[in-house]
């Protein structure tokens, strides 16, 4: 299965429409432990990449997503507008000048990403923020490929790693970002953050299923 910059134009329209299905829930999970913005700064920010899409439609992968990631860090306020405009702008660094990928190559660009917003975040796992959503996921992806199973397959089980980390984040104490302040209160609430990072993994689990019909 090759991915093309077709495909990756397709992941972002499906992100944009995700994020604005689930906005007033990311919203709510954001309120008891951040700044009750998370699903609206999101949504104002895929819907600008939206915009930009048209734009590069005819340009390399790299391109695609360096140009969300800037889309990203100059519309969305609050932590999550660096952290996914970091993402994106790794992911693409990383891909620069291909049309298509090659499965190692989802990976290679995924831990780009990852890389990015652990570096912007200064975050590691057991902290309650999206590293605990996203680092599973790429474990998954990794061990599954190294099996020499398809990327299709491969990132059915991601999601599900994705899907455990984000629930994993309930019980957790937060010591980075805004939920840090709530000490012992900020534990018993789902991240925002892992939560969208969770419906973004859907999202390419749905692009990938839609590339084999």
């Amino acid at each position: 299965m090759q991915i093309t910059a077709e495909h990756v134009i397709r992941f972002l329209e499906y992100v944009a429409q995700s994020i604005k299905s689930h906005r007033d829930e990311l919203t709510q999970l954001d309120s008891p432990i951040g700044d009750a913005d998370h699903g609206v700064n999101l949504d104002r920010g895929f819907t600008a990449v939206l915009g930009k899409l048209p734009s590069v439609a005819d340009k390399d992968i790299g391109t695609i997503l360096k140009t969300t990631g800037m889309t990203l860090v100059s519309t969305v306020g609050g932590a999550s507008g660096p952290l996914y405009g970091t993402a994106f702008i790794r992911a693409g660094t990383a891909l620069a000048d291909r049309y298509e990928l090659t499965d190692d190559e989802v990976v290679v660009a995924l831990e780009a990403a990852l890389e990015g917003i652990v570096a912007r975040g200064k975050a590691q796992r057991g902290e309650k923020t999206m590293v605990d959503a996203i680092a599973p996921g790429i474990d998954a992806l990794k061990e599954s490929i190294g099996k020499n199973e398809d990327i299709l397959s491969a990132t059915r089980y991601a999601v599900q790693a994705v899907e455990e980390g984000m629930k994993s984040t309930i019980p957790m104490l937060a010591t980075k970002g805004r939920a840090s302040y709530l000490g012992e209160r900020s534990i018993g609430h789902q991240d925002p953050g892992s939560t969208s990072a969770f419906y973004m993994a859907q999202v390419l689990l749905k692009t990938l299923e839609e590339m084999q019909t």
